[in-house]
């Protein structure tokens, strides 16, 4: 396709309540999708609300009422879903994991987040397994490089995304408030870096306490330029973008042809 349409629900989950956040992200659907979406990206963990101690109890396998959801709502409105992530529960283990569904309703893959968060209070390695691999899944012709919030910091995976191929970047994520300039300058970079589109997502609203999730999804282009956006509310934003500019950009500047076999550091020690 040289023209796609893509479009990203942002939305505040309650914490622990899978049923809840279903009917929500229901609810948005109906009342703020645009016409003729071709794909349709979610947030992390959106199901179940960002709080590690309730992965576990809200944890579901693959034939469970998340990806039902899912499935029938990418049927119902013709698209491709990007699922953020749910916990998936596999043959005893949990994992941070985002579904990929066809315009039929077909799961297409999964990816399991490849970085875990444990920091600051965070302890999702506690609970969640890593993932293996990057996945990048073609749709409608159009090849999307999946990662999920704490994988934005880890540039090398993106850069293998661009090498094998991506033409879109996502990253779902739950990002905190209190970090607005990483989660700005790091999505930004990793689309100019890779000379792809990019699509970083999280949720927005209450968390607990005095915790809050950033909201600011955006869709950035391939020279670093937002080209859709959403503040602090819950909704639906969407954007085309042009595969053509981009394949036309990437021909005028061609950076990745520079790019070394080996970038071995040579340490020069005190005399």
């Amino acid at each position: 396709m040289e023209e796609i349409k893509i479009a990203m629900l942002q939305m505040s989950s309650l914490i622990g309540n899978v049923e809840a956040n279903i009917e929500k992200a229901a609810n948005i659907i109906k009342n703020n999708l645009p016409n003729n979406t071709d794909v349709l990206v979610l947030p992390e963990v959106w199901s179940c609300g960002w709080s590690c101690d309730k992965f576990i109890q809200t944890a579901q396998n693959l034939e469970g009422t998340i990806i039902k959801f899912l499935s029938e709502a990418a049927k119902d409105n013709n698209m491709n879903i990007i699922g953020g992530s749910f916990i998936e529960k596999k043959n005893g283990k949990y994992f941070n994991t985002c579904p990929v569904i066809d315009r039929n309703g077909k799961l297409v893959t999964t990816y399991s987040k490849n970085h875990l968060y444990s920091y600051y209070g965070c302890d999702e390695g506690k609970y969640i397994t890593k993932g293996d691999n990057p996945i990048m899944v073609k749709l409608d012709g159009v090849n999307y490089g999946l990662t999920i919030c704490y994988d934005i910091r880890f540039p090398e995976i993106y850069r293998a995304y661009r090498k094998a191929g991506s033409d879109v970047l996502i990253n779902c994520a739950a990002w905190g408030s209190n970090k607005p300039i990483p989660w700005e300058m790091m999505t930004k970079s990793r689309a100019i870096e890779n000379q792809c589109y990019m699509v970083a997502l999280t949720q927005c609203g209450h968390i607990k306490e005095d915790e809050y999730n950033l909201g600011e999804s955006r869709i950035i282009d391939y020279k670093g330029e937002e080209i859709a956006f959403i503040k602090e509310v819950e909704g639906i934003s969407s954007c085309k973008i042009s595969l053509n500019e981009m394949y036309e950009f990437r021909n005028k500047c061609t950076i990745l042809n520079d790019i070394k076999d080996n970038y071995e550091v040579k340490i020069l020690c005190e005399r």
